[in-house]
């Protein structure tokens, strides 16, 4: 496919060039107008169904969840970051709404799922069998840097500023704490879950494609 398209300078590619593939993957409009899209060089010119369907061949047994309870946009982070390592879903806790500016459209490729209240979410990962794993510098929190993370869990972020709810922290299985060496109490609830996750994708994720 890449010697048929033709590069820009701008983002992505341009309108494809020579015969028109015969592959139900592709959209017909990005063939026509190029794909400038946020998305690896293996899904130009894919539609979204297309891309999702792929995705779900190979997703990590890592679930992903924060609370919603004053629409905070570090949401959008994290879910940006769950599509950057393939998580199985994202679970959004408390309000359905949420803001999805940090996001860049990435929850399009994403199961993002919603559950009323942390006891809700809890009982979800009960029937899955998937400990529920909370992240937050608490005390009797155990250090994630020391901890082996169980293959198939969910992670448990809380609101920036007050972090996990009291709700969250009974329903949550262990509570896990991100070392910090400066003079702030907490660090950004998206980096910690970037951290978070990463540590997972160390443990158990093979090597990137």
């Amino acid at each position: 496919m890449s010697e048929q398209r033709e590069r820009t300078d701008e983002v992505g590619v341009g309108p494809w060039v020579g015969p028109v593939p015969d592959d139900p993957r592709l959209d017909p409009a990005l063939l026509a107008d190029g794909d400038r899209r946020n998305v690896v060089d293996r899904y130009r010119y894919w539609t979204v169904d297309a891309i999702v369907a792929d995705l779900d061949t190979r997703r990590h047994p890592l679930h992903v969840a924060v609370e919603n309870w004053q629409h905070d946009f570090n949401i959008g982070s994290v879910v940006r970051t769950a599509n950057a390592f393939n998580v199985a879903a994202v679970h959004v806790v408390g309000r359905r709404r949420w803001n999805r500016r940090g996001a860049m459209v990435t929850d399009r490729y994403l199961h993002v799922e919603h559950h009323a209240d942390a006891a809700a979410l809890a009982a979800w990962a009960a029937t899955r069998g998937l400990p529920l794993l909370g992240v937050d510098n608490l005390p009797g929190a155990v250090p994630l840097e020391t901890t082996s993370l169980p293959r198939a869990c969910v992670l448990l972020f809380g609101q920036e500023g007050p972090g996990l709810s009291d709700a969250a922290r009974e329903a949550c299985a262990t509570t896990l704490s991100i070392a910090q060496f400066g003079s702030t109490r907490s660090i950004n609830a998206g980096a910690a879950a970037a951290i978070a996750m990463h540590a997972w994708i160390r443990e158990h994720a093979e090597e990137s494609p």
